[in-house]
């Protein structure tokens, strides 16, 4: 078992290696995994026989002999990730190195039940496959849920969507390993990717039909101890305030939604944003979801101004804020390559 995972995770850093860079070289792997030459061989070997790298010539350097060098081959493996919304589901297909190739998007019936969305993911799954070998389908899901067992705990707004073992029924539907976790969190996931090694403390902020974080803290997704981290929208901002969809007064979500215009909207969302700065000390807000984007510019401005005059000495506690890069694919891009983490890359630290 020892030996297994240790091989695995020597493979792992090596995926990881090639998908951050165009070529990789048995020097770099050595540095980076701390093997020795005979063992980066056998590694590489079984990765070039897996299929997941390829030769791509040599690198000539002023000294020495010249060095074999490597690249990820992308289309080696296939996952694909879906986005579920309160109104359609969104289905993407990526490759290993977590690009989209295809996309295709299905409204979903009013109050959908989970037979509904089913039959809808089946037959979505199937005609974006095309025949491909598929790793497996991941899944970004209105919360709250249990990320652990793949159970949706009662989504808000969804009637029919109380303790429904979603991972379960898909897998069994699909005959795919199915992963379920919360949208905000699959979309964050999708941004780390991108981002790389310096998006180490950071929020994706979800304005979509409702409104969460997904929270990547200390270089890892962070769910929680129920797995139900995110619910940001559900943070209470007015005492007195609207009533909300989960029973408590003057939740960001409501105070939010029932603004006057999207400038007044963006305002009640820079103020909780603040509030999560203050909490957890972040160094990224990723502005993302449908709603938000069709008013991108008004929210990020909004946002940035109040962590630029609410946040006390925003001289020293400095935050990037910006629009997701992903657009409209954020949750179902991130959903696939949750699929590609847990086949193929690094062991969460999180033990989720």
């Amino acid at each position: 078992m020892h030996l297994a995972y240790l091989r695995d995770y020597h493979e792992a850093l090596v995926i990881a290696l090639a998908r951050a860079q165009p070529t990789i070289e048995r020097g770099t792997v050595a540095e980076v995994t701390g093997l020795t030459p005979q063992a980066v061989s056998k590694v590489l070997t079984r990765l070039v026989e897996g299929g997941l790298i390829a030769p791509a010539g040599v690198r000539r350097g002023a000294l020495g002999k010249p060095a074999a060098v490597y690249r990820l081959v992308p289309e080696s493996r296939w996952a694909i990730g879906a986005h579920v919304s309160r109104k359609a589901l969104r289905l993407v297909l990526t490759d290993l190195a977590g690009a989209v190739r295809a996309s295709a998007t299905t409204p979903l019936p009013a109050d959908f039940t989970p037979d509904e969305l089913l039959a809808g993911l089946g037959a979505g799954v199937t005609a974006l496959a095309q025949g491909r070998e598929l790793t497996g389908v991941g899944i970004g899901m209105i919360g709250p849920l249990d990320q652990a067992t793949g159970t949706v705990r009662g989504a808000h707004r969804l009637r029919h969507w109380h303790d429904v073992p979603l991972a379960d029924l898909a897998g069994k539907r699909l005959g795919l390993p199915v992963l379920v976790d919360k949208d905000v969190t699959a979309a964050v996931t999708a941004e780390a990717w991108r981002r790389g090694a310096g998006f180490r403390d950071a929020a994706l902020i979800m304005v979509e039909s409702g409104l969460g974080a997904g929270l990547w803290l200390g270089g890892a997704v962070h769910r929680g101890t129920h797995t139900n981290a995110g619910e940001f929208g559900h943070t209470v901002v007015q005492l007195d305030g609207p009533l909300c969809v989960c029973g408590r007064r003057g939740c960001l979500e409501a105070v939010h939604d029932r603004a006057a215009d999207p400038a007044a909207a963006a305002a009640v969302l820079g103020t909780g944003v603040v509030n999560l700065l203050q909490t957890l000390d972040l160094g990224h807000i990723v502005l993302a979801g449908a709603d938000l984007l069709r008013h991108g510019e008004i929210y990020r401005s909004a946002v940035e101004r109040a962590v630029r005059t609410e946040v006390p000495r925003a001289d020293w506690l400095t935050v990037e804020v910006a629009l997701t890069g992903l657009g409209t694919d954020a949750i179902a891009a991130g959903a696939a390559m949750q699929v590609l983490n847990a086949r193929y890359g690094l062991p969460d630290p999180t033990g989720a």
